[in-house]
């Protein structure tokens, strides 16, 4: 479910960022709906799963939606620190689902009595 949430942004953030002449230069507003349902989507996840990784997924995209308030708050936050601070945590998210969907599938595994393949 994240992996198609984050699927689903990317291809979202395609049409709704601005032109790259004035990219991050005002309030990306598109960006901060994107932002703001994934974020809402991985608390819903976060919540109903019994997994801790979620909750790790959901507070970093916490971090990154809040790059959005921050350019609100100071205009004239530069643009390449808020396109920095909006997208940064997005790679962190991406090497938790990696972990956490290893684990799951080890975990399957191990749960089905399959054999578990040498690490």
């Amino acid at each position: 479910m994240i992996a198609l949430i984050c699927l689903g942004a990317v291809v979202a953030t395609k049409f709704a960022v601005s032109p790259l002449s004035v990219r991050y230069s005002s309030v990306e507003f598109g960006l901060v709906f994107i932002d703001l349902a994934v974020l809402a989507a991985f608390i819903f996840v976060a919540l109903r799963s019994n997994r801790f990784w979620p909750l790790w997924v959901a507070g970093l995209q916490l971090t990154s939606s809040m790059a959005h308030l921050m350019k609100a708050v100071d205009l004239h936050l530069l643009p390449e620190a808020y396109a920095a601070a909006a997208a940064l945590w997005s790679y962190p998210i991406l090497i938790i689902l990696a972990i956490g969907t290893w684990r799951h599938h080890r975990r399957m595994q191990r749960d089905l009595g399959a054999p578990v393949p040498a690490a």
